[in-house]
């Protein structure tokens, strides 16, 4: 099932077209895209059950909003890929590197990125957006509260991430438009693994990142694993899982973002975002 967040509504998409819940639900579900992951075990019944549905229709790409636009919590991973740490100098972590990110840098799969400086980074990602309460999970057991797996990318402006004594992560990769993600929520049951997927950036028509989630250093069910031992994991809540090899940082000499840019992020058997990149 693909299932997201067009102009602002809850759609399910199809091979046919889009097709809004809450007409099609009889407002049975609501409108808003982020208020259906704390009915996910409802919804998931009401999409499997026999039901008279509204007509699918075309839809523009634009008009596409990341799947969880308001989670109430937003984390991400550091240095998660073996190729990221070689590439960085960094030892492997024996605890996976936590941050957040801000719900006001998320942003739709299509569009324009604003970059404010010269020194901006790309970091494509596999995202996971949880589905059910999570506190004190087992590894083993991770998979069962996520609802699905998106696209996104953790853009970085690069010399407020390493300014000071202790580094600024989610100062730097939070500005307007930083979290984009999409096109849509594509549910486990869609993968023959959901943990061994495609991950690629493609600048300008160069591929700049390429590599397998399978090569992830901690999963996304060690992840909600970890995570749960703190805090409570609350439906629709993001996690963004890390970036593999290829930023632009790395480079030698480093190359960043700039105005005319064309970035492709796509994972496999979910989609792929475009973005176009603006100066401020």
């Amino acid at each position: 099932m693909r299932v997201g967040n067009l102009s602002n509504r809850l759609t399910l998409f199809t091979e046919l077209g889009a097709i809004d819940v809450e007409q099609s639900s009889g407002g049975l579900f609501a409108a808003d895209p982020q208020a259906v992951y704390d009915r996910w075990d409802e919804f998931i019944a009401w999409v499997a059950s026999p039901r008279s549905v509204t007509q699918a229709v075309p839809y523009a790409t634009e008009s596409l909003g990341p799947p969880a636009p308001r989670p109430r919590q937003v984390f991400a991973i550091g240095a998660n890929y073996r190729a990221h740490l070689e590439e960085a100098d960094f030892p492997v972590p024996e605890w996976p590197m936590i941050f957040t990110k801000w719900p006001s840098s998320f942003a739709g799969p299509f569009g324009e990125i604003v970059i404010p400086t010269d020194s901006v980074d790309w970091e494509a990602e596999l995202v996971a957006i949880v589905g059910r309460r999570a506190r004190n999970v087992t590894a083993e057991r991770g998979w069962n509260y996520i609802a699905g797996l998106t696209v996104g990318q953790d853009v970085t402006e690069r010399p407020i991430q390493v300014r000071g004594v202790m580094p600024q992560f989610s100062q730097s990769k939070s500005f307007p438009g930083f979290s984009p993600s999409g096109p849509w929520l594509v549910t486990l049951d869609e993968f023959t693994d959901p943990g061994d997927l495609e991950i690629s950036c493609i600048l300008n028509g160069r591929v700049v990142q390429k590599a397998r989630t399978s090569d992830l250093i901690f999963t996304v069910p060690m992840i909600v694993a970890e995570l749960s031992k703190t805090l409570t994991l609350e439906p629709g809540d993001v996690i963004f899982t890390g970036t593999p090899g290829g930023v632009g940082y790395n480079h030698k000499p480093p190359i960043y973002l700039a105005a005319g840019d064309k970035l492709v992020t796509t994972i496999e058997r979910i989609g792929e975002m475009r973005h176009s990149i603006v100066s401020h």
